[in-house]
Parts: C-alpha cells; sequence; structure tokens
C-alpha cells in the first residue's frame, strides 16, 4: 500500500466515523479535510449537509464548515 492509498482508507475510516455518529468530532473532520482526496470532498460534504439536515438545531460551527469546504469545490 502506498501512501496515496492509505490516505485515502484513512479518509475512509474517519468518514464512516463522522457519518455514524450523532456528533462527529471536530478533530476526525479536520483531519479528513487535511488527507481527504478532492474528488471525494463532495461526499464529504452530502455527509455534513445530512447531519445538518438531521438535526432540529444544526451547530452553527457546522453549518460554517460546511460553507468553507464549499468554497473551495470548483
Amino acid at each position: 500500500m502506498n501512501r496515496v492509498e492509505s490516505r485515502a482508507v484513512l479518509a475512509g475510516i474517519l468518514l464512516k466515523r463522522v457519518r455514524e455518529d450523532r456528533y462527529p468530532s471536530a478533530t476526525d473532520m479536520d483531519l479528513i479535510e487535511q488527507i481527504l482526496p478532492p474528488q471525494l470532498m463532495p461526499r464529504y460534504i452530502e455527509v455534513l449537509l445530512d447531519k445538518v439536515a438531521q438535526d432540529h438545531r444544526p451547530s452553527i460551527s457546522m453549518i460554517h464548515r460546511i460553507d468553507r469546504i464549499s468554497k473551495s469545490i470548483p
């Protein structure tokens, strides 16, 4: 396994944790944003948008995170 593959595997593990946790760890999300390949960033944003949609009082920091990440996608 090379560096790119190992980072992709780690990103997948972290993304699964974020998807499954009701209130995902900011540390996990920060790590994902550092290592996730650009082509998978839209999938990550979908996971975060689902979190916001499911919460009656979504986290303002989560909303800001989604906005910041969305700006980085062409």
